[in-house]
């Protein structure tokens, strides 16, 4: 199947997102973020993807995490979101800025009551002695906020990137892959080429 053109990746890869639900990848959101600090060491890990939209691609997480650490530094980063049962790959690279404080909210009171729970007891990225202090740190939480709602914490929030370059990949046979790379231009236009496998 050759990539179908259009000149609004951010639709093309909403749709992409969409035949992956409906074909049943397991969690198609999950997509490696890759971060670089300050002394250009490159991280990569999964995160989930929460939110897509013509202002770019939206994951959360603690503000004390390395990968946050990293974009304090160098507010660059790149995606990979790979559905091995469609034979596809997409890949994103931009500027990353933090989303506004509503918009965290208002993520933060739709995630379930433990996940809000984990976000408080989570000194994510610090040392852990024993996962028994970790327990212990949740029990706490569930207590301190028992019977009433679970407030965002300051030190979490997300970050929106805002995609310079977006890639489509997909499988074909004989290793004669289909690849197509949107650049935004200086004009906020997004200029299509096509690439060799």
């Amino acid at each position: 199947m050759v990539i179908p053109v259009s000149g609004e990746p951010i639709a093309m890869f909403l749709a992409w997102m969409g035949e992956a639900r409906e074909t049943g990848v397991s969690l198609p959101e999950c997509v490696a973020l890759a971060t670089v600090n300050a002394e250009t060491q490159p991280s990569v890990r999964m995160v989930l993807l929460k939110d897509c939209d013509a202002n770019g691609f939206v994951f959360y997480t603690n503000l004390n995490s390395r990968k946050a650490a990293d974009l304090a530094e160098n507010p660059r980063a790149a995606l990979c979101f790979h559905w091995r049962e469609l034979g596809r790959q997409v890949r994103v690279e931009g500027r990353v800025e933090p989303v506004d404080d509503a918009e965290a909210d208002a993520y933060f009171a739709s995630r379930p009551r433990e996940s809000q729970l984990g976000a408080w007891a989570s000194d994510q990225s610090a040392e852990l002695t024993h996962r028994d202090e970790l327990l212990r740190r949740f029990q706490e939480t569930e207590q301190r906020y028992a019977n009433r709602d679970v407030p965002r914490p300051p030190f979490w929030s997300g970050y929106r990137l805002k995609p310079a370059r977006i890639e489509f990949w997909q499988e074909m046979p004989h290793r004669l892959h289909e690849r197509v790379l949107y650049i935004r231009a200086e004009n906020g236009n997004w200029v299509l080429r096509r690439l060799y496998p």
